[in-house]
């Protein structure tokens, strides 16, 4: 292995254990849980200023899975990257009643999604996998569809991991997914502050994924601009943590609630500036 090769290979690594030892956190769990819902942790597609995280969040799964449907059925399957909970693969199969197979860093994270599969009988249906979306460990032409719910974020190479999506992705397939990321006209300066909780030197742009999807031979390349939604969003993740805070002390460590208390603003202030952009890219793998 060549020493640029190796560099990059251990920069990886630093990332994805960062990634990883984020996610396996009690204290992390404990906040998706109490203020998330801990079944969808990401951002969500809100109808109207007040509406609960959950429902928010769950909706956008709904959004992303509808991009998907003519691909899934019985029979088929889907790759989850960077699955968390579980909440988009269980909403998958039961939906469309394929296979999903759940690829994820975080074996906290996976046992919590083995049991929940379990105890609403979908374990037949959803294969949870601990590994990363860097070397996904499945073979060319393997998957109907590909799906990802903000976990590029937490990635320092994206184009791989987006490589090996289209890589497992079979002729005609398709691959949905969304993302935070940075406004074009955003500095990394300006978001450093933000940037840093993820572990990664720097958020993609929407220009970024959209040339991206294009070189990696993808066709129907679209993206669903949904970025005035993730301004609502930390304002209610905000507001509900300090209302909550209280609550929150007895669960989670104090430092970390001062954590929270400090750095949701920081990601208010972003939203609100418009230096963040978010939404639902699509794409169809070309067929030969």
């Amino acid at each position: 292995m060549s020493e640029d090769k190796a560099a990059e290979t251990t920069a990886l690594g630093s990332n994805e254990d960062a990634t990883r030892g984020y996610y396996d956190s009690s204290d992390v769990d404990a906040f998706y849980d109490a203020v998330w819902g801990g079944e969808d942790i990401h951002t969500g597609v809100y109808a109207h200023d007040a509406e609960p995280v959950a429902d928010a969040s769950r909706r956008t799964v709904e959004r992303l899975a509808d991009r998907l449907a003519d691909h899934l059925r019985p029979g088929r399957s889907v790759l989850d990257l960077g699955s968390g909970y579980g909440g988009t693969a269980r909403y998958l199969a039961e939906r469309f009643g394929c296979r999903v197979v759940a690829l994820n860093l975080s074996a906290a994270q996976n046992e919590r999604h083995r049991a929940a599969n379990a105890k609403r009988g979908l374990d037949g249906l959803i294969e949870v996998v601990t590994g990363s979306f860097h070397e996904v460990p499945y073979a060319a032409d393997h998957f109907d569809a590909v799906c990802s719910l903000e976990a590029l974020c937490h990635s320092d190479d994206r184009a791989r991991a987006l490589s090996e999506a289209v890589r497992v992705l079979k002729p005609g397939g398709g691959l949905a997914f969304t993302d935070i990321m940075a406004d074009e006209s955003a500095s990394a300066e300006a978001l450093h502050p933000v940037v840093s909780r993820l572990g990664v030197a720097a958020l993609a742009t929407p220009s970024f994924y959209l040339r991206l999807l294009t070189d990696l031979g993808l066709t129907s390349v679209d993206f669903d601009d949904h970025s005035a939604h993730i301004a609502r969003h930390y304002v209610r993740l905000n507001e509900d943590t300090r209302a909550r805070e209280a609550e929150l002390r007895t669960t989670i460590s104090p430092a970390y609630v001062d954590t929270l208390l400090a750095n949701l603003p920081l990601w208010v202030d972003a939203t609100r500036a418009g230096r963040l952009r978010w939404g639902i890219f699509s794409a169809r793998h070309t067929v030969d």
